[in-house]
């Protein structure tokens, strides 16, 4: 076996990218390894080899950290917006480090939203596999009721695309909308607003309540919290310290803070 490990895990690890990112930046020539720019990921690298990433040293992987965040609708969960829309980056205290999030929230979603600085613990909670279960308070339009409601807890096709059956419970009418809490173990692009808009309601609230263990709880809106070492022990198996990697000072802990939003 061949000493090391692939370059888009160390970069994945590093906190510069995901891995499948990092491998597209491996492939359009934004990364060098001791001097010679690479265009495959089929490489295995070491702690003692140079890495650059658009000319820049990328550091050792730093111990593993996780944020809970309640992200405010109105934000974009990406780095970057090609509509110059305002990104969940853009609104996260300055003292964080580099984070990535884990799935994303659309850009009228809203509620709690994992940070993640280690790349593979992203790709990790993100697989189907994981099978995690994600829960959200749904308001829509309209006076469902059980059998309307039915087809999501049985699995709908929405536009050639099969879902899986979700959670689905009637929780009160409230006037003109009603709200729902749903469950569901995939993270397809905007499926519970499809799903609920092919069997004729409109969603026009989503919070999402929990991922896995992790609960939004009483954060309040806009505010970031660490979550402690402890916890991603116990419920990841994961210590602060980055596999496969030289052991590093614990970084400091983020303070728990609201961001104003701009309106």
């Amino acid at each position: 076996m061949s000493e090391g490990e692939r370059i888009a895990k160390r970069l994945a690890r590093a906190g510069v990218a995901s891995r499948r990112e990092a491998e597209r930046m491996i492939e359009a020539g934004r990364v060098s390894v001791n001097g010679k720019r690479i265009d495959s990921p089929a490489l295995n690298v070491t702690e003692r080899d140079a890495i650059l990433v658009d000319g820049r040293p990328v550091a050792a992987p730093e111990p593993v950290r996780m944020w809970r965040y309640h992200k405010p609708a109105g934000l974009v969960t990406t780095t970057a917006d090609e509509k110059g829309r305002r990104t969940i980056f853009d609104a996260l205290p300055a003292e964080l480090p580099r984070v990535m999030s884990v799935g994303r929230l659309d850009l009228n979603s809203e509620g709690l939203l994992l940070l993640t600085n280690d790349g593979e613990l992203k790709r990790r909670l993100e697989l189907p596999a994981t099978g995690w279960m994600r829960r959200y308070r749904v308001r829509v339009k309209g006076e469902p009721d059980d059998a309307l409601l039915e087809p999501l807890r049985k699995g709908i096709t929405v536009d050639g695309e099969r879902f899986q059956p979700m959670q689905v419970s009637l929780d009160k009418q409230q006037g003109a909308n009603a709200w729902l809490t749903i469950g569901l173990r995939e993270g397809r692009n905007r499926e519970i607003r499809r799903a609920l808009n092919a069997v004729g309601l409109d969603v026009n609230r989503l919070i999402r309540l929990s991922y896995g263990p992790f609960q939004l709880g009483d954060l309040s809106r806009g505010a970031v919290e660490e979550i402690r070492p402890k916890v991603l022990r116990d419920q990841l198996g994961v210590t602060r310290e980055p596999q496969a990697a030289t052991r590093a000072e614990p970084a400091r802990r983020a303070r728990s803070r609201t961001v104003p939003q701009k309106r």
